[in-house]
């Protein structure tokens, strides 16, 4: 059995962290894994497409062709599978538009008619998903992270500040800064705070020292292992309820405490006073971080916590069995 993987590129996140850490179980169940990143021009997507046929079956990676290209994809695929993490119906938080987009829920509904499996990376995407799909064909599949790649923090006690930590990119740094105003009061009350951040872009923020650390995936576990408390904030509106939650479970497969606003899957990773804590105004972040700077056996207790839970409902090995029976399941690779 072959599968093709149409993805956006082999660096992608996206690919990185919902495709390729399937290989292994789909190996295992005689299932070929191909990748191709998705043709920019109409004429060579066309020829993907066409190609297609080879398959057993199509997994489709967040792309919402035109309508009358998934058309054709459904007509050549054996099977089609599409995967998405994203609200990717609607027009993101910092785009000056409305969120609603005709033309993205147009072939966003296209792609729910012609799939045979749907992989949505929350119960958020999924209850939405299945407006315009039978329920019956869409998995919550989160996203997940593989933990051996993962050393934990240490949680020394230190006498010259606390090191939070931010990984992103630069396409959601305007979060961060939504968050600036949390930081400063934090900042202000401690005296020496540093933000670490792990990203292809920098932000200043008053009274935080803000530290760039290029983005390396060779690095990325171990500059966040060097770090104290990993945040997150998100805006509270429906793109970010579609959000899937991977910085933070970065931060707890570090052992990294969390401190988030209560928004989307923040508010369901991080539970306030057993991994870390939830807060939305200044207050509430200056009082979480100042405990949290204060005690590094509490740092240490509430990231063992999210490590645990990570290993257990967010690891690549709590899911490759799942995932890949699924797609096995759909293509007729096992029994049904």
């Amino acid at each position: 059995m072959r599968i093709l993987a149409l993805i956006e590129s082999p660096n992608h996140v996206c690919y990185r962290y919902r495709i390729a850490p399937y290989r292994r179980a789909l190996t295992d169940r005689g299932i070929e894994l191909s990748v191709q990143p998705v043709s920019r021009r109409t004429i060579g997507r066309l020829l993907q497409w066409r190609r297609a046929a080879k398959y057993d079956a199509v997994w489709l990676q967040r792309r919402l062709p035109a309508v009358w290209q998934t058309a054709l994809l459904r007509r050549w695929a054996g099977r089609l599978i599409y995967d998405f993490d994203d609200a990717i119906y609607q027009r993101d938080s910092y785009c000056e538009k409305d969120s609603h987009d005709a033309k993205r829920l147009s072939r966003f509904w296209a792609v729910m008619q012609a799939a045979d499996l749907v992989f949505a990376g929350n119960e958020y995407l999924a209850q939405y998903a299945a407006r315009y799909a039978d329920a019956q064909l869409i998995d919550r599949v989160p996203t997940v992270v593989d933990t051996s790649r993962y050393t934990l923090a240490t949680h020394e006690s230190k006498g010259d500040g606390i090191d939070l930590v931010w990984i992103g990119q630069a396409s959601t740094a305007p979060s961060l800064l939504e968050a600036a105003p949390c930081l400063t009061e934090v900042g202000r009350r401690l005296g020496n705070l540093r933000l670490r951040m792990i990203a292809d872009t920098s932000v200043s923020i008053p009274a935080v020292n803000v530290e760039p650390i290029p983005w390396s995936a060779s690095t990325e576990t171990a500059e966040l292992a060097a770090s104290d408390i990993g945040i997150s904030w998100l805006p509270d509106d429906s793109w970010s309820r579609g959000k899937c939650g991977l910085k933070v479970l970065q931060y707890m497969a570090a052992g990294l405490p969390v401190v988030a606003n209560p928004v989307g899957m923040n508010g369901v990773l991080v539970r306030d006073g057993e991994n870390g804590f939830l807060a939305r105004t200044s207050e509430q972040w200056s009082e979480a971080i100042s405990r949290l700077a204060g005690d590094p056996l509490l740092r240490a207790k509430m990231g063992a916590a999210g490590r645990q839970l990570v290993e257990n409902q967010y690891s690549v090995h709590a899911w490759e069995e799942k995932v890949a029976d699924s797609i096995a399941r759909v293509i007729g690779a096992i029994d049904t």
